[in-house]
């Protein structure tokens, strides 16, 4: 590359990578600079759950540096993670503990202790979230009163706090802020009568430890410049992009003029469709739909389905027992194995924390009367099955309770590369389904900088159309059994 080059830093709930990238002729060029894990750490005897934030922050380091060695001179930098976990800072800036992971259990219970400081029906009028244990709110509501809180000077997001170590900026980036169940989706800005609720609450009166909001797209200022010397980043600016990573790949999204659903597949999937303003119904609330912010001034309104949790689970088990399976080998079998002869809710609590999951699927389905997966590609059958049956119905809701119409579904992430799972979507949703990009947070990311720095110019149109020239996308048409999809969605729902 030659250039100025911008550099997306895109940590997902398993991995982390730094992707360097360069717009060429309206397309879009980009090039690995670093990878690295990302797990979950136990700590007192395996009853609490970390992120090891400053290993992230070595790696992040090293694909910076190969970033600027092997194609600078870099121009922007933009940093994207999962949503809901925070660090905590004191007085002097400094972090007071590697962040907790939202798997962790001490969230148990506090939905229902907020909720009798503000009734959930009022909540969700107030902000549009979905009610999830692990939400950030109510993390600050388990975490409040310990004597690790009372230092606290300041709440940053992951991304927030990984950019804070790169600029100096102190902000909170409002499509990450939209997850915390603490933001008026109409106002972008923090709600009141949460906070207020909040005030009562161990965690007290948060306002003060609240960074300022800013929308993506915003320059905020130079990387720090000892860093930038070590690194080799001189000149390099740190832009706020779509820092929740679903943002950033719902920005990528290839859509065009067809009214179109998304599902932005990876450890986690999120199936929606985008608007201009949020959906704040009692139905909406009902069926667990969430309002979040996007680029651009968006809305993504969507479910939140488990994803490839359970597969990357299953296969990480299997390995530890001495017996791992080759991902290619093993989808090929599943797709010979019989269609909905097992399928379970994806959502079911008892899938969240890790473990032993090929276990926990026996388990429910044995609960539920049904064939217990006996093989691997039984296994990983089960759970695609019931992936498609969850973004059949999310995808179905999300037109009801939306009234936006819906003729193709786009998959984008790690799960476009599933060539089963997107056969299966297309057959459950009944609808065409675009498979890709695989790595649309990367270039969601990268593009909101080329906004911000002015190298594109046009808004999330432009932004889109570069996509739909860069990328290889792949078409799955429905030609499933319809009947047998509804049976089986009426047993599972």
């Amino acid at each position: 590359m030659s250039g100025p080059t911008m550099v997306a830093v895109d940590l997902g709930a398993s991995s982390g990578r730094v992707i360097a990238g360069r717009l060429v002729g309206g397309r879009l060029v980009t090039a690995e600079a670093g990878r690295f894990p990302n797990r979950p750490v136990p700590v007192a005897g395996g009853t609490r759950l970390h992120w090891d934030v400053l290993a992230l922050w070595a790696g992040i380091r090293d694909g910076l540096r190969a970033a600027a060695r092997e194609h600078g001179p870099v121009g922007s930098v933009g940093v994207d993670t999962w949503a809901v976990d925070f660090g905590l800072l004191d007085a002097g800036g400094d972090l007071l503990g590697n962040p907790v992971h939202y798997r962790d259990e001490r969230t148990a219970g506090m939905a229902g202790a907020f909720g009798a400081l503000l009734p959930p029906t009022a909540h969700y009028a107030a902000t549009g979230t979905q009610v999830q244990p692990f939400n950030t709110l109510y993390q600050l509501v388990a975490g409040g009163g310990t004597a690790a809180w009372r230092a606290v000077a300041r709440v940053l997001m992951v991304p927030d706090l990984l950019g804070y170590w790169l600029s100096g900026a102190v902000i909170t980036e409002v499509t990450n802020a939209s997850s915390t169940g603490m933001l008026d989706p109409r106002t972008r800005a923090w709600s009141a009568p949460v906070l207020d609720a909040l005030a009562a609450s161990p965690a007290g009166d948060v306002r003060h430890l609240l960074a300022p909001l800013v929308e993506p797209g915003s320059a905020l200022g130079p990387v720090q410049p000892d860093l930038a010397t070590e690194l080799g980043l001189g000149g390099a600016l740190h832009v706020a992009v779509g820092s929740h990573d679903t943002a950033s790949a719902v920005a990528a999204v290839p859509m065009g003029n067809v009214p179109a659903a998304y599902i932005s597949s990876g450890t986690w999937s999120l199936v929606g469709v985008e608007l201009r303003a949020p959906v704040l119904s009692e139905a909406s609330r009902a069926a667990n739909f969430t309002n979040e912010l996007g680029v651009d001034g968006t809305v993504r309104y969507l479910r939140n389905v488990a994803g490839l949790w359970l597969l990357q689970e299953s296969l990480r088990t299997w390995a530890e027992a001495g017996t791992p399976q080759d991902l290619a080998a093993l989808l090929a079998a599943a797709a010979d194995v019989p269609g909905l002869r097992t399928a379970l809710d994806v959502d079911d609590p008892a899938f969240t924390p890790p473990g032993d999951m090929p276990a926990r699927i026996a388990a429910a389905a044995a609960r539920t009367g049904q064939p217990v997966p006996a093989t691997p590609a039984e296994v990983v059958r089960c759970v695609l099955d019931s992936l498609a049956l969850a973004y059949r119905r999310a995808v179905r809701q999300a037109v009801e309770l939306s009234g936006h119409p819906v003729e193709v579904v786009h998959v984008v992430g790690g799960g476009a590369r599933n060539a089963l799972l997107c056969r299966l979507t297309a057959d459950a949703t009944g609808l065409p389904v675009v498979a890709g990009p695989a790595e649309g947070t990367a270039i969601g990311n990268l593009l909101t900088q080329a906004l911000a720095t002015g190298a594109l110019t046009g808004g999330l149109p432009a932004l889109r159309q570069v996509v739909r020239a860069s990328t290889d996308l792949t078409h799955w048409d429905p030609a499933g059994d319809d009947i047998a999809w509804k049976r089986a969605e009426s047993r599972l729902f």
